[in-house]
């Protein structure tokens, strides 16, 4: 056992008086090391929940003869974050999660881990850590919010957003603004449509390192707690077996999270978590492999913000293992992947029934014959960009209309809500990637306010910032490369006509190569908007989207 270096042995004597000074037994001392990474806290409701998971965890690991101990990980709530300097500080925290894991994991010498996380950041951060440590683990997630109920009709934090862009335009009242406000967040649990946590939960199911019902269990049901203790229980079992996340989280197993993806319509953040988790794992993870499988994939979910179903209806259809199972029947998911539940995919999902055919439509009767992201390139976004092309209305997945050029987000918000944006235009917003940011803020408040001021059929976004999941619309993100570092969205002057062409995988800025040319001669790198602290560390380290923002040192 790993712990063996700090409990067992003469040199070890130090070391167990300092586990005498936690109130560890011996008997305790004797067991495996445990750990269990929780990222409750009391700003973010998604992990407010997280430390009665944690507690029923303990539970099943004790109960199955291991001695569970918890540390904590950081979590940014992203809804709270939206908007201000604070969005610079969310995708930049998946690193910090990623790094203090490893630290408290291999400083303490766990034997195997749960990592209990929830939202957005911290479910890939933990991903990373457990791809980077190696040990036996498990996930267990805190579960997604209820759908909250305005005026007769399901609603999500996506609602929200767009009310208050309703109130703008004059379509909603402030009175109607604050039903909305007191009605569409009504429980704990990560925000209720497929926004990108329930996306990473649900992913880490197709992955194999969570068990059925991970992404999808409601955070109020009890069923949520008997998941967290059958995890507990479960990662014994994992050890005992000598089952390690490089067992589970081959390439194969990211193409199943991929090709599930698209089935299910995930947030677009989800192109920048999968390559980066899978660069923790040693493998290379190409965004543009999206396109061959969304073509033979079929989008079989339209939740929030793409359609009007929520996570608790897909787990009341059957959850992940039934969306698997639709895909097994047309040979598109590798069935011998090995998972945390000791078998492999196609033992888990044998038998799985899709219990409401419209939550999850069956492989012959899709929403869409491809999948729900796509992922764009042409001479603005050499490297790709990418957009959740499921929750694209059908008269913008072809446009061709002027930019409307934009600097920072703040200022893009200004332009719509003072009604300078009109059908037809093309807002780009740019020195928003990970470098330029820095941080990578995602543009939900301008989606919303497009989307609520009825522009969502004829305005498009473009951005090297990304989108949070409950964005919707023609809203294309991650265009690298980067404006901070030269690319071709720098070079965008108001005016200019984008061609945007989803189903051909296209987006192009319609302006000769010679003119693009003299543009770029007379380019000029910005100053860095942050030079102290962990915002100038990281964007001093950070790579293009494309490459799912991973941080580099050379």
């Amino acid at each position: 056992m790993k712990s063996d270096a700090v409990t067992k042995g003469m040199q070890q004597a130090p070391h167990r008086s300092l586990f005498n000074a936690l109130g560890m037994t011996e008997e305790e001392m004797n067991r495996p090391l445990v750990g269990i990474v929780c990222s409750y806290n009391e700003i973010v409701p998604g992990h407010m929940n997280l430390d009665k998971i944690a507690n029923a965890v303990k539970m099943g690991v004790a109960e199955a003869g291991g001695t569970p101990v918890q540390f904590p990980a950081i979590a940014v709530c992203d809804g709270i974050a939206m908007g201000h300097i604070g969005m610079k500080y969310s995708l930049v925290t998946r690193d910090l999660i990623c790094d203090s894991t490893e630290c408290m994991a291999l400083a303490h010498q766990f034997d195997a881990l749960v990592m209990i996380p929830n939202c957005d950041k911290v479910v890939p951060g933990m991903l990373m850590a457990a791809a980077r440590i190696n040990v036996p683990t498990i996930f267990v997630s805190g579960g997604p919010m209820l759908a909250g109920h305005v005026n007769g009709r399901k609603r999500s934090l996506s609602s929200m957003f767009e009310a208050v862009g309703s109130y703008t335009a004059g379509t909603m009242t402030e009175e109607d603004v604050r039903n909305f406000e007191e009605n569409v967040c009504p429980t704990c649990g990560s925000c209720s449509g497929m926004y990108t946590a329930n996306s990473m939960n649900c992913l880490t199911e197709v992955l194999g390192m969570g068990l059925s019902g991970n992404g999808t269990i409601p955070a109020v049901y009890s069923a949520r707690i008997r998941l967290a203790k059958h995890a507990g229980m479960k990662i014994m079992e994992l050890l005992e077996k000598n089952i390690r996340p490089s067992d589970i989280m081959t390439k194969e197993a990211f193409i199943n999270a991929l090709t599930v993806d698209m089935a299910l319509g995930c947030s677009t953040n989800t192109m920048l978590h999968l390559p980066a988790i899978a660069h923790e794992a040693g493998f290379d993870f190409e965004v543009s492999m999206a396109n061959e499988l969304s073509e033979k994939t079929p989008n079989l979910c339209h939740l929030a913000p793409a359609g009007d179903h929520y996570m608790e209806e897909l787990n009341e259809a059957g959850g992940i293992y039934a969306v698997m199972n639709e895909l097994a029947s047309l040979d598109l998911l590798n069935l011998d992947c090995m998972t945390v539940t000791g078998k492999t995919v196609g033992e888990n999902i044998k038998g799985c029934v899709n219990r409401d055919p419209e939550i999850i439509r069956h492989v012959d009767n899709p929403y869409m014959r491809t999948g729900g992201i796509a992922v764009l390139s042409g001479n603005l976004a050499p490297d790709t960009c990418v957009v959740k092309r499921s929750a694209v209305v059908p008269e913008m997945m072809t446009h061709e209309g002027p930019a409307r050029v934009f600097d920072c987000e703040e200022d893009a918000i200004a332009a719509i809500k003072g009604g300078k944006i009109v059908a037809g235009d093309v807002v780009v917003i740019r020195y928003e990637g990970p470098k330029g940011g820095p941080g990578m803020r995602e543009m939900l408040n301008p989606t919303s306010a497009i989307a609520g001021m009825g522009l969502g059929s004829s305005v498009a976004l473009i951005t090297d910032g990304r989108f949070s999941g409950a964005s919707r619309g023609a809203s294309i993100g991650h265009v690298s490369p980067e404006a901070a570092v030269g690319g071709p969205i720098a070079l965008v002057e108001e005016g200019d006509i984008i061609r945007i062409d989803i189903p051909n995988y296209k987006l192009e800025l319609l302006v000769s190569d010679e003119e693009l040319e003299k543009r770029r001669a007379n380019w000029q790198p910005r100053e860095p908007k942050v030079t102290t602290g962990y915002l100038a560390r990281y964007a001093k380290m950070v790579t293009s989207a494309n490459r799912g923002a991973i941080l580099v040192t050379e």
